[in-house]
């Protein structure tokens, strides 16, 4: 790896803000030599976004502030000892914030060489083009271990400045495989799609199982894109090409991804008008936990910061909106002998109980839609038999 830091700093100011791209496509190399920037220049903000896993190279104590995106999962530690700021963000609304109070001025990239000579972006797109479009100078870090697989126009020459080059591979992302309760509650979710349909999941259990349960052809439309759609696609049952904004997987994933054109902004990835026509949308969304309005936590426990708000929201409300598209959460009725079902939330609310259709367990599913509250309430806990 070749990092230039002298180039980098030249770039900075006090009072800037840094946007470091995020997703398994990180450029965490270039942690360290931000920190180093920081000691040399005063009172320099840092935004990150989703970092999937904890990086000892990321050293918050320099920035005279640092915020996420995204917190939870690699900031966790952070987010929980004060010294990153989780504010919750949809991922819909963060285009609006870079061009408002989170407006950066210096953006960092990993950027990947293309056939024609330019750069773009790698294992993700996200929020980077609205960061971009502010009129930031490019910081960008060349990769050429990176599948290509964007679909957008190259980074803008006359503000990009390639501050070094690297040969890092992406975060190796690994879930836990799907285990008798998430194989249930994917049968149970596959009965509720509709033929045509398009399908959001997330990564992890769940959305594994949920891919491996189809037995019909399906459209991927979906935030994070799971390394189970390259099974789901030897099998013949993708319908045409994913959309997506991240990959979220390991090699497998990266190999079937290159020179596929997967990965969009949020601005198109996670609009509500676009999500919400056309073909059915179905959305499937896991909790922490629920209450018996149907109100969704996804962000943690008084002790523990576990997720941010992500795209959870945006997809969950434009699938209620989608004609014959439903908003699905499924969860287990318990995790670590503890109900996932609670008389208060132990965190506000990340998504709302009118933005949930049908919840969805092992032991069955409730369609919540047209209920008031209290048949809401009733139905909700004789599903988790209370």
């Amino acid at each position: 790896m070749t990092l230039r830091s002298s180039d980098l700093t030249d770039l900075l100011r006090p009072g800037h803000r840094v946007v470091v791209g995020d997703g398994i496509g990180t450029p965490t190399g270039i942690l360290p030599v931000l920190a180093d920037a920081a000691r040399a220049v005063e009172d320099l903000h840092l935004l990150l976004g989703w970092l999937p896993q904890a990086d000892d190279r990321l050293d918050p104590t320099p920035f005279a502030d640092v915020r996420t995106l995204m917190g939870g999962w690699g900031l966790r530690r952070h987010v929980e000892a004060g010294a990153v700021h989780a504010p919750p963000v949809r991922l819909s609304a963060v285009p609006a914030l870079l061009v408002g109070p989170w407006r950066p001025d210096v953006v960092v990239v990993t950027a990947v060489p293309r056939d024609d000579g330019s750069l773009g972006l790698g294992t993700e797109v996200s929020w980077l083009p609205a960061a971009i479009a502010s009129g930031a100078t490019v910081a960008a870090v060349v990769n050429r271990n990176r599948p290509r697989c964007e679909v957008g126009p190259p980074l803008p020459q006359e503000r990009l400045v390639i501050v070094g080059e690297s040969d890092e591979p992406p975060i190796e992302l690994r879930f836990s495989a799907p285990e008798e309760g998430h194989r249930a509650l994917a049968e149970r979710v596959v009965e509720l799609i509709p033929q045509g349909a398009r399908l959001q999941v997330g990564p992890g259990a769940l959305g594994t199982a949920v891919l491996d349960a189809l037995r019909e052809p399906i459209s991927i439309d979906s935030g994070l894109l799971p390394e189970a759609v390259v099974d789901l696609d030897a099998r013949g049952l993708m319908r045409g090409e994913a959309v997506t904004t991240y990959l979220a997987g390991g090699s497998r994933l990266l190999q079937w991804a290159d020179g596929r054109p997967l990965l969009r902004p949020v601005g198109y990835t996670h609009d509500g008008t676009r999500l919400s026509t056309g073909a059915p949308l179905v959305a499937v969304n896991t909790a922490l936990e629920v209450d018996d309005q149907g109100q969704v936590n996804v962000e943690g426990f008084p002790s523990a910061s576990v997720g941010g708000v992500g795209g959870h929201g945006d997809y969950a409300v434009s699938a209620t909106r989608s004609p014959g598209g439903l908003s699905i959460v499924a969860l287990l009725t318990e995790h670590k002998g503890r109900s996932t079902l609670v008389d208060h939330l132990s965190a506000p609310v990340s998504t709302p109980s009118h933005d949930v259709d049908v919840l969805v367990t092992e032991r069955g599913a409730v369609d919540l839609r047209g209920l008031d509250r209290a048949e809401r309430a009733a139905a909700i806990r004789a599903l988790w038999n209370h």
